[in-house]
This record gives structure tokens, sequence and C-alpha cells, in this order.
């Protein structure tokens, strides 16, 4: 048998151990209601996922990169339509400033 103070020693022991492992069920038993309210609040959120957000994002560089090439094609078009009515106004002045020139001399 054991002799009285190594008794208590064990039975102190023993006590510490299973208070220990109690101690480990009500942490986990916490986190596991803790992570269930905090997914309920998150789903509540509406919040966009990651992968959503990504595509999202990458569909609008795509449309900024196709609004700038856009933007410039107009205003190409809109020099080459500009460069027109200035050469037709030259090439209309040619014959005049000749007439003009022309009915000078005689």
């Amino acid at each position: 048998m054991n002799s009285g103070p190594n008794r208590l020693l064990d039975e102190l022991a023993k006590l510490m151990t299973d208070a220990a492992g109690a101690a480990q069920g009500v942490r986990r038993e916490a986190e596991t209601a803790i992570q269930a309210q905090l997914e309920r609040m998150l789903n509540s959120m509406d919040l966009v996922k990651r992968e959503e957000f990504e595509a999202v994002r990458d569909m609008a560089i795509k449309a900024r990169e196709e609004n700038d090439a856009l933007a410039a094609r107009l205003e190409a078009l809109e020099a080459k339509g500009a460069e027109k009515p200035a050469a037709k106004a030259r090439a209309a002045a040619k014959p005049a400033a000749a007439k003009r020139a022309a009915s000078k001399k005689t």
C-alpha cells in the first residue's frame, strides 16, 4: 500500500490531469461555438468571396484596357477627320488664289 503523503500526491496529480483534460474539452467546445457564430455573422453580411472579387477585378482591368484602346482609336479617327476638311480647304484655296493672281495680272 501507498503511504499517506505519496497517496495524497498521487490523488492530487490525478485530479490535476483530469482538470487539464476537462479544460481542453471546454476550450474545444468554446472554439467550435465561436467559429460557428463567426461563420453565421459573415454569411449574414453577404460578403464577396475572394475568387469572385478577383474575377470582377480582372474584368474591370480588361474593360479599362479596351476603353483606353478605343479612346486612342477615336482620337486617331478624329484627327484623320480633322485633316480632311483642312486638306479640302487648302485644295479649294489654291484654285481661288490662282484665279485671284491671274485676275490681278490682267
